[in-house]
């Protein structure tokens, strides 16, 4: 006897089956799961607790693509070692979260704790890789911030320069900021740290690009010396007056009248041939005013990499808490190859981050009276020329007063 219309017989609960038992049964292969995916999965503490969705890109503020690079540049070193770090449960860490607990660390100032928290790991844990990477991006991620090695690569530089507003031959805008810092009372070298704001930090000058690339950098010194002091205690200074840097092709200006290259930077820089600053006397002209605002323009690069350095690499923007001053300027250096990359790479999230000027709130404007007298002349004629009217060097009229 059939079963009667309208009685429904009852469904035996289905069973479960495990996929990877399936898959091994047929001989096949499961794909794993993206690492993100599982990744995040194990994140725990505050960052887990955000309001917003949690994707990749707001936890590390770059593009999976740049991640993927990253990795491949520090895989090698960082694997060689003999001792493996491991979570809380004793699972072995991936070059991948290696990475991205450093990065993590990097780029939001977050405390180890903080860190240590949010992905499973100890604290000590969290500061040797951190340390690890920063040695591993040290060596292989150099190449990324040179100073340019051909004529074409320079040529590229000065024609983006130039088209900011009209400055022939500029090849760099130089700037300095402050990475503030809490140094132990008992230390006795922490007077020495002191800047003129009464904070304890350390210097980073930077020569940048027009697409805010840095070009080259020097930090590790006291905030209490000023940004000439660093500047002439720079390699860069030293192969600049040498001649083995801005050594490249003059243009002219007018018949008899040449301009070398050279770089912009505010008043707390000196007045050099190969170094032009603003004019600062008052009074001025219409073509010096006009200079003054082209060079404002020109130099806006070099604040604007800085705020983006420490708005993306946040373990420098704000307070650091006792820092080790011997591996701070590695931790520095490694942070603008780091901004440099994400530049290389054109990573897209550079158009989420916000455009400031702003990277050292808080500080007044330095200035520094030192003035070339050749420099000023040069400074003169190039105002001169791009106001239209630089005349022939026959000409004695054609220069007007040059003073600061």
């Amino acid at each position: 006897m059939g079963p009667v219309r309208g009685f429904k017989r009852k469904k035996k609960p289905e069973k479960k089956v495990d996929q990877n038992v399936l898959a091994a049964s047929l001989g096949l292969h499961l794909q794993p799961l993206d690492w993100w995916d599982d990744f995040s999965q194990r994140i725990t503490g505050p960052l887990s607790q955000s309001k917003n969705p949690m994707n990749f890109e707001s936890v590390f503020k770059i593009s999976r693509k740049t991640f993927s690079y990253i990795c491949s540049l520090v895989k090698e070193d960082m694997l060689a070692k003999t001792f493996n770090f491991v979570d809380l449960n004793g699972k072995p860490l991936s070059i991948n979260d290696q990475v991205a607990i450093a990065l993590r660390r990097l780029g939001s100032g977050e405390s180890l704790s903080i860190i240590g928290e949010s992905f499973g790991i100890n604290q000590s844990t969290v500061a040797q890789l951190t340390w690890r990477f920063v040695e591993a991006m040290e060596e292989r991620g150099l190449r990324h911030l040179t100073w340019p090695s051909t004529e074409v690569e320079m040529d590229k530089i000065k024609s983006k320069f130039e088209k900011i507003r009209g400055l022939p031959n500029c090849c760099g805008a130089i700037d300095t900021t402050h990475i503030m810092m809490t140094l132990p009372t008992t230390d006795p070298q922490s007077e020495f740290w002191l800047d003129s704001e009464r904070n304890c930090s350390m210097l980073l000058q930077a020569v940048v690009d027009p697409e805010m690339r840095f070009l080259d950098i020097i930090t590790g010194w006291p905030g209490s010396l000023n940004d000439t002091t660093v500047l002439r205690s720079s390699g860069f200074f030293k192969l600049s007056e040498e001649g083995k840097r801005l050594n490249g092709k003059n243009i002219s200006l007018s018949e008899g009248t040449e301009l070398r290259e050279y770089i912009v930077g505010d008043c707390g820089y000196p007045l050099l041939p190969w170094l032009l600053t603003p004019y600062r006397k008052r009074g001025l002209s219409d073509y010096q005013a006009d200079f003054n605002k082209r060079h404002f323009a020109t130099r806006m690069v070099a604040q604007r990499a800085l705020a983006r350095l420490k708005e993306t690499w946040r373990i420098i923007q704000g307070v650091m808490w006792k820092p080790d001053k011997h591996r701070l300027p590695r931790i520095i250096h490694v942070c603008c190859i780091l901004h440099n990359i994400v530049i290389d790479m054109e990573d897209e999230m550079q158009d989420e981050m916000p455009l400031s000027q702003h990277h050292d709130s808080g500080y007044r404007q330095q200035t520094c009276e030192s003035a070339d007298i050749s420099a000023s002349t040069v400074r003169e004629k190039l105002s001169l020329h791009l106001a239209g009217k630089l005349l022939p060097e026959s000409d004695p009229s054609a220069l007007e007063d040059g003073s600061l």
